[in-house]
């Protein structure tokens, strides 16, 4: 059964669609001439036609059955083009057995359509969304959500080895399902991947000049000088060495000496002249090994003093203009720690020229400088590294983007997609199994089908329905033609009494007619001698036309019979559509006794309209046809009441109010007044 209809961009429907939903077994659409109800019966006859693009039918369970469509259309069909009309076959009733195999036969082919038709709903619910394959939707929307959610968190951060993946869901969740299989990348930490990403995708990165490596070598070597654990004194085998030694202060004497020699050899002390043999013994006690030892120590000082300054400029200039990859901070810990050592060993130093004699340990710098040494080879190492991304920023952005991606699939997401895993295998799994039990399914129907064919072909016949038209003709009164078999015995032909074609000479009214009746058995039986029992949907589009009241009656019981069959289950026909732009016809055949205020569950009511050139279709809960006149009237409240024929459906009103209820000719109604009113009487009719 047909659940809904969606119709644009064809005939006089426009590009908005127009959407018939909630469809029963009977619905009634009521609309003018030219509203669009032929484009609508021709939709339901061929949904594939190009012209019907922008359209769709949508049936209950996916499973379309077989349509016949009677409009102007079938007419022109049937009895237009050829002299010949296709004939109906039915079924015999002489053959019990048959009868009965053709019956289980069918009965097993329902079942299997059933059967089939409660699969597609499994698989893909009442609407066509549902079902299994809504469920799958479902998840993968889910993940596709959670996966999003990921996006959000890195593109402030990660925006450059994520672009082109950035404005769409889709793209992103696919990205990342193809990711997890084919990235062989390393996982790092997120920290490390910000700070590349800065440096790749940052503004154009260039590259970065080596820290100069602090060599304090020179300044460590001299911390081992021999002179510095040596007791520099003078000669022991010098007469006055006896006195020196036992005073333990030859620095005493060597600073005495200075003032000595300086007041004319004599002594500084006591102020008592002293002999030629002291002068003497006092320089061969001080003699050139101790001077030796003595500018080794002041080379010492000067050296080390020389050598740390430069040490502590070296650090300087790198503190003042320091790398981005430097810990500078450390530095300046390690540098203060350099100075502090070094000012205490120059404070050792100036005690060892001052006082020869005594033995000196500096404190050393060398692990210190080690320190140093590291701190400075880590940010040449990362220095280095920078380098080589520059020099190669393709191959390298390359390689972030792929441990971009590798750390989102397997730290933030790696449970996340297992549970999607298991879901979505188990769901596959399931619509697999439905779609294989379809397939097996319409298999056997497809094999039961050809059997029905079989037995249809050996008890079907074209008499049947020639004699039951000729008899209906007859009935009513159409005595001047009736319908015979063609010489094939496949087709039937109009004749007259004498036997020649009447087929041209029919007026409209027996055209239209003849046509019903043979729609009406067609619905019984089929245009091949197999198919007669094929369920089907029946749209009817205005088949009164041109017919008087007699007939139109006629027709009206025809159809309220088919109705009366659907819902008593006799026949094949499952469904129908009927679309009439007459009032009289349409209230026959909606007319039902159990229907109090609203619409039976078994049907539904429509008006098509085309208000400002445009078709629109409206459901109604109610039978919303009354009568003409009340149907004119509601046409003038509508606010969208169309400008253009306005006018026209004021006049019918006029026309039926004076005319056809009280009986006075509009045309003479303004002779009933004078002057001004009379006036006012030809504005009004006018």
């Amino acid at each position: 059964m047909i659940e809904k209809i969606q119709i644009a961009k064809v005939a006089t429907f426009g590009e908005t669609p127009e959407v018939m939903d909630g469809l029963s077994t009977f619905n009634y659409f009521y609309g003018p001439n030219g509203s669009g109800k032929t484009t609508l019966s021709r939709l339901l006859a061929s949904p594939s036609d190009l012209r019907f693009a922008e359209c769709s039918v949508t049936w209950g369970g996916s499973t379309p059955q077989q349509v016949l469509v009677y409009n102007r259309d079938f007419v022109t069909k049937n009895f237009s083009e050829s002299t010949e009309i296709k004939g109906i076959f039915t079924l015999g009733e002489m053959q019990a057995d048959t009868l009965k195999k053709i019956e289980d036969t069918k009965n097993e082919i329902d079942a299997l359509a059933k059967a089939i038709a409660a699969l597609n709903v499994n698989l893909q619910g009442d609407n066509g969304t549902g079902g299994k394959n809504g469920e799958l939707a479902a998840l993968e929307d889910s993940a596709k959500e959670q996966i999003w959610e990921q996006k959000k968190k890195h593109e402030s951060t990660l925006a450059g080895p994520l672009i082109g993946f950035l404005n769409s869901k889709d793209k992103f969740k696919a990205k990342v399902l193809q990711e997890r299989t084919a990235n062989k990348a390393s996982v790092l930490q997120l920290s490390e991947l910000i700070t590349k990403a800065n440096t790749l995708f940052g503004s154009d990165p260039i590259e970065e000049q080596a820290v100069k490596p602090i060599d304090g070598s020179v300044l460590v070597a001299h911390e081992s000088d021999a002179v510095l654990k040596k007791r520099v004194i003078g000669k022991d085998d010098v007469d006055i060495a006896a006195m020196i030694k036992k005073l333990s202060n030859s620095d005493w004497v060597r600073e005495g000496k200075t003032f000595y020699e300086a007041n004319e050899n004599v002594c500084p002390f006591c102020q008592q002249p002293t002999t030629e043999g002291f002068a003497k013994s006092l320089n061969e006690y001080f003699d050139e090994t101790f001077v030796a030892d003595s500018k080794a120590i002041d080379k010492l000082v000067s050296d080390y003093s020389t050598d740390a300054d430069r040490l502590q400029q070296a650090l300087s200039a790198v503190i003042a203009s320091p790398s981005r990859f430097l810990d500078i901070e450390k530095l300046k810990a390690e540098r203060s720690l350099v100075d502090s050592r070094i000012t205490l060993n120059k404070q050792r130093l100036a005690q060892k020229k001052k006082e020869p004699s005594q033995l000196v340990d500096l404190d050393s710098v060398a692990n210190v400088l080690a320190s140093i040494a590291a701190i400075v080879e880590a940010a040449n190492s990362q220095i280095a590294s920078h380098n080589s991304m520059v020099k190669n920023l393709a191959r390298e952005r390359a390689t972030l983007t792929a441990q971009v991606w590798k750390y989102i699939v397997e730290v933030e997401l790696k449970t996340t997609l297992a549970v999607y895993d298991t879901k979505k295998d188990a769901l596959t799994k399931a619509i697999e199994g439905i779609k294989k039990k379809i397939t097996d399914s319409n298999a056997d129907k497809l094999k039961k089908e050809a059997e029905l064919r079989t037995l249809e072909k050996s008890t079907t016949s074209i008499q049947p329905t020639i004699s039951a038209i000729n008899a209906l003709l007859k009935s009513f009164g159409f005595r001047g033609f009736s319908l015979a078999m063609t010489a094939n015995g496949k087709c039937y032909k109009v004749v007259r009494a004498d036997g020649k074609d009447a087929k041209e000479t029919l007026s409209e009214g027996e055209r239209t007619f003849i046509t019903f009746l043979y729609f009406y058995h067609l619905l019984k039986g089929s245009e091949s001698d197999s198919g007669i029992t094929t369920d089907r949907v029946v749209v009817i589009d205005d088949p009164v036309s041109s017919l008087d009241s007699d007939i139109l009656f006629v027709v009206s019981s025809l159809i309220k019979g088919i109705l009366d069959d659907v819902r008593t289950g006799a026949g094949h026909i499952k469904q129908v559509f009927l679309l009439t732009h007459n009032v009289y016809f349409h209230k026959e055949i909606t007319f039902n006794p159990k229907r109090k205020n609203g619409a039976l569950k078994e049907e539904t009511f429509w008006v098509i309209r085309k208000p400002d050139l445009l078709s629109r279709t409206e459901k109604h809960e109610a039978n919303p046809i009354k009568t003409s006149y009340e149907l004119l009237w509601s046409e003038v409240r509508r606010a969208d009441r169309s400008k253009l024929t306005i006018q026209n459906t004021l006049r019918r009103i006029l026309e039926n109010y004076f005319k056809i209820l009280g009986g006075i000719d509009p045309d003479t109604l303004c002779s009933y007044f004078e002057g001004k009113d009379k006036l006012i009487c030809k504005s009004l009719v006018s």
